[in-house]
């Protein structure tokens, strides 16, 4: 596939990137973030990224369960992270391509763990904290997108967090189960 093609299908999933830290709601981030993920997934897949597009795949796991966490609710469950954890473990095992496949896989398990918590406040600290992962990971495949995504990512983060106010987002408000009607 052209190289440029296979940058262009990042820079799609960009958009929803930008978009995903400017929702109230988590249910509404993690929506814009399933999307997202979904087109990165596709463009590392294409750049040889197995690693990274797998760990994107369990991004879109978990966004599917925590946005039916109203109608499943045994999604809650601790067990039910475990799981997905577990998932991401042997994903990156079975995609090892040395340190590397670490990277992938600490965003994503910290992010996990801080969308577990349903407190908008955390989703955005896990954030502060996987991101950067991320981004490192986004320089060494390649993926021009991918660092673009990241960067404004991290920007949009301190936007919300300045927006809504940081002690704000523990406000019952922000959370996705507040908003099951929508």
């Amino acid at each position: 596939m052209n190289g440029y093609i296979a940058q262009g299908i990042g820079f799609v999933a960009v958009a929803f990137f930008i978009l995903s830290y400017q929702m109230k709601s988590n249910r509404l981030l993690f929506l814009f973030q399933l999307i997202g993920c979904s087109i990165f997934a596709i463009q590392f897949g294409v750049l040889g990224a197995y690693t990274g597009a797998l760990s994107l795949f369990i991004n879109i796991l978990r966004n599917i369960l925590l946005l039916k966490v109203n109608v499943w609710t045994w999604v809650k469950s601790k067990k039910i992270m475990i799981g997905i954890l577990a998932l991401l473990a042997a994903f990156t095992i079975w995609t090892w391509d040395g340190w590397i496949s670490l990277l992938p896989f600490a965003s994503v398990g910290v992010t996990t763990v801080g969308y577990w918590t349903d407190n908008a406040q955390k989703i955005r600290l896990s954030q502060l904290i996987g991101s950067p992962c991320t981004l490192f990971y986004d320089v060494l495949i390649h993926s021009w997108g991918g660092m673009l995504s990241e960067s404004i990512t991290l920007v949009s983060i301190i936007i919300s967090i300045i927006r809504f106010g940081w002690k704000n987002l523990n406000d019952d408000r922000f959370k996705s189960t507040a908003d099951s009607a929508a």
